[in-house]
């Protein structure tokens, strides 16, 4: 592990560290484990919010999270860094989707409720499969 930079963005060291351990075997053969792992990190966060657990558990647990996420990336021969700026420009279209429709009838998303904008997200992410 030595010589990957404490500098580096976490998404980005997330994926060296990952890299380092998997040369000498320490990794999954299949994508499919890694889901396994993504989805036992999830369990672990529920149990941590369903136990009242103060922020710095919360903040572990979604850090390994985080850190399995980003081995599904590597998996998949993924760049992390990549996929979640196009999560990110995803998220914000649609967002502007509900803002417009919104807009459209005068109000903004303050002026709504969760249940309509999620609605608004729904037919957004449906005109973007047209």
């Amino acid at each position: 592990m030595d010589g990957v930079s404490t500098a580096l963005p976490a998404l980005t060291r997330a994926l060296k560290l990952q890299n380092r351990a998997a040369r000498v075997g320490f990794d999954w053969p299949e994508p499919a484990q890694v889901l396994d792992k993504i989805e036992e990190e999830i369990g672990e966060v529920r149990a941590e919010i369903d136990a009242g657990a103060p922020r710095d558990r919360l903040e572990d647990e979604v850090g390994d999270l985080l850190f399995a996420c980003v081995n599904l990336a590597r998996k998949l021969k993924l760049d992390p860094e990549t996929a979640l700026r196009r999560g990110n420009a995803k998220f914000e279209r649609r967002f502007r989707s509900i803002e417009a429709a919104l807009a459209a009838d005068g109000r903004i998303p303050e002026q709504s409720g969760l249940q309509e904008m999620e609605e608004l997200w729904i037919k957004a992410k449906q005109a973007e499969k047209l």
